[in-house]
């Protein structure tokens, strides 16, 4: 027997639902010169679930996917420091409902940009150096976390502009924090990863307090009793490489590194010996010629499907909710030839975009019988 991704038993092949999808390159775009490194879909605003942004040298950019593969361009944003180098953003939203865009990169500063007002609305000053990647929580999305290279993940309120939580220390990462997310249910938990070759799930239920206290601080931020999470509550040894991307697929992880292939696995508790832990393996998720770091995976909304690119430009969707799993579409160009950074689905994943090396948009919509 065979566990599927939503977790119930299942004959090996019985689950295997969906017809092979075919998408339609429909727009391609040149950017800028400077490697982009991130492009995400708002799914936080409902309103906004045909919006997405982009990230390379110091801009973030912000577009609209019009019907026919069209893209509409709405803002930009410059950094005052020409050095800087954006390498991640996510979607969050002040207590109000105005949409931010989060950013952070090289210069270890995160920037909280008012989409409505297109001013700057925080700055976060605190890591020790380079963001590799940001996160929001759907459940409350003024709450963001982030992952540096300072081998600690930190999350802040974007509405008070405090720093909450800090996980790192004693049984916090050896090296690089790679990737981070939100676990989709339980608003305590969160999963990182990095160059330690480790996934680590961590914990702030102890700590909750803390984070309710950060929505009503009235005094500076600096002066909020901001604490150490220092001890993760699981940490797994999956992969034997640096690990650039994880996503929790409801209780169960998706992560992957260098080595041609995203992992679905889950994390056990044995329960009558305290911190004893066990993984099992569920399934696995090919992607050739996918052997470089900082190649970051999407999912749509509702995590039917999986897209990722590679280093000659490929992408690959993969059903994830299948077993065995099913590749659904496997989308190449002869001029699609730099390795995808990062990709985006959309809401019902019926149009994929990804944002290249050198500085293009490609976009890929599903055909229409």
């Amino acid at each position: 027997m065979a566990r599927s991704a939503l977790g119930c038993e299942a004959v090996v092949g019985s689950l295997v639902s969906s017809r092979k999808k075919e998408y339609r390159l429909t727009n391609r775009m040149q950017e800028g010169k400077r490697p982009l490194y991130a492009i995400v879909f708002n799914f936080i605003d409902s309103r906004y679930h045909d919006v997405f942004a982009t990230v390379g040298g110091n801009r973030v950019t912000i577009y609209r996917c019009l019907e026919g593969g069209a893209f509409s361009f709405l803002q930009a944003y410059m950094d005052e420091d020409k050095d800087e180098s954006f390498y991640t953003l996510s979607w969050a939203c002040n207590l109000d409902g105005s949409p931010f865009v989060v950013a952070g990169g090289i210069n270890g500063i995160i920037r909280v940009i008012d989409a409505g007002s297109e001013k700057i609305h925080k700055s976060f000053v605190g890591h020790g150096d380079s963001i590799n990647e940001i996160r929001t929580q759907s459940m409350k999305p003024s709450l963001v976390i982030s992952a540096s290279k300072d081998e600690s993940v930190r999350l802040w309120n974007v509405h008070t502009g405090i720093c909450i939580l800090i996980f790192a220390g004693a049984g916090g990462h050896r090296n690089e924090v790679l990737s981070v997310d939100f676990h989709p249910s339980d608003i305590h938990r969160i999963a990182s990863c990095g160059m330690d070759n480790t996934v680590k799930i961590w914990s702030m239920k102890e700590f909750w307090p803390n984070v309710e206290r950060s929505f009503t601080w009235t005094d500076l931020p600096s002066k909020f009793p901001t604490k150490y999470v220092q001890f993760p509550i699981f940490i797994a040894s999956i992969h034997t490489n640096y690990v650039d991307c994880t996503r929790w697929l409801g209780d169960f992880v998706l992560s992957k590194s260098v080595d041609n292939e995203i992992v679905l696995w889950e994390p056990k508790t044995k329960e009558q010996s305290a911190g004893e832990v066990s993984i099992d393996i569920l399934q696995k998720y090919p992607v050739p010629e996918c052997d470089i770091w900082f190649i970051k995976f999407s999912c749509d909304f509702h995590y039917n499907m999986v897209a990722i690119g590679n280093r000659e430009g490929k992408i690959f969707v993969w059903e994830l909710q299948s077993s065995p799993p099913v590749l659904i579409a496997r989308l190449a160009h002869v001029h699609c030839k730099s390795p995808i950074r990062q990709t985006a689905m959309s809401f019902e994943g019926s149009t994929i975009l990804s944002c290249c090396e050198d500085g293009t948009i490609w976009r890929w919509d599903a055909a229409t019988s």
